[in-house]
């Protein structure tokens, strides 16, 4: 049974630990709000360049382009975007799950199935295991710029040309608001962006292009990979601080409640401790009177 110092001295663990739960909690969200401005402020141009390719692709029906290129799947790039830090619920076991229910149901039967992984957290889990890893980039939230987006582009952009892999998919958190993640799955290449079979706009078929569509739609992808993957990384970021910050206000309000707990404990057996103090003095003092 826990003695009296032994519950005051729980009770002084959990309070630092709500100290420091507390002050992760304002850290997130404080950085959430700009990282929530980050990502506001990307969605438009991500979507809109998105829809400026479909209504080109709708035009020009037989263009043809490498990034569009369908093949056999037999090489699969799975870009793995976890936190580098943990402490933020259930965000990188969910990642992680979904990323091994994904290669056991869809790509079993690839020949070659290889993991790049952006951030500590899932690479940490998935090098000691059984699966085959391309490149990690540990720590790359720690000063999340636009340079950094292009270079992992770039990298797929060329394993891809290059025949090396045949498919890139990307399995990220897209933020959705502060208490509310949703694991997504994303095919990077082959682009999906496909034009329509239906009849195009007609204002669209009347535009005039300089140079030509060909050209533009050309100038495009790359953009739009770049974007893509941007927004993904910006998504993931603003999810992460979500979930932290989530986390972190939960386990104040749990060490709140343990504190409680522990208090009424404390103050019971201290009163115990008194009134079995009271009885021996009472006892001691009848035993001296018949005496």
């Amino acid at each position: 049974m826990a003695t009296l110092r032994d519950i005051k001295a729980r009770i002084v663990g959990v309070k630092n630990i709500q100290q420091i739960t507390k002050a992760m909690k304002m850290v997130s969200a404080a950085r959430l709000r700009k990282a929530q401005e980050n990502i506001i402020n990307a969605r438009p141009y991500s979507r809109k360049i998105y829809d400026v390719l479909n209504n080109l692709l709708s035009v020009e029906k037989d263009y043809e382009h490498p990034f569009l290129d369908v093949r056999t799947v037999n090489n699969v790039a799975i870009v793995v975007v976890t936190s580098d830090r943990g402490l933020c619920g259930g965000f990188n076991s969910n990642i992680i799950k979904t990323v091994t229910d994904e290669i056991r149901n869809n790509y079993s039967e690839a020949e070659n199935c290889s993991l790049f992984c952006v951030g500590k957290k899932g690479y940490d889990y998935f090098r000691t295991r059984e699966y085959k890893l391309g490149e990690s980039f540990p720590g790359a939230f720690a000063n999340l710029k636009f340079e950094f987006a292009a270079s992992l582009a770039n990298t797929l952009t060329n394993k891809f040309l290059s025949g090396e892999v045949d498919k890139v998919v990307l399995i990220y958190n897209e933020f959705k608001s502060a208490v509310q993640q949703v694991v997504t799955v994303k095919q990077l290449f082959p682009l999906e962006a496909v034009g329509s079979d239906e009849k195009p706009d007609e204002n669209v078929s009347e535009f005039i292009y300089e140079p030509d569509k060909a050209s533009i739609i050309n100038s495009l992808l790359p953009r739009i990979i770049n974007s893509q993957i941007w927004t993904i990384l910006l998504d993931s970021y603003a999810a992460e601080l979500g979930a932290r910050m989530t986390a972190m206000e939960l386990a104040t309000e749990n060490a709140k409640e343990m504190i409680r707990s522990l208090q009424i404990t404390y103050n019971k057996e201290r009163q115990a401790a008194i009134t079995s103090e009271i009885l021996e003095i009472v006892s001691g003092a009848n035993a001296l009177k018949k005496v």
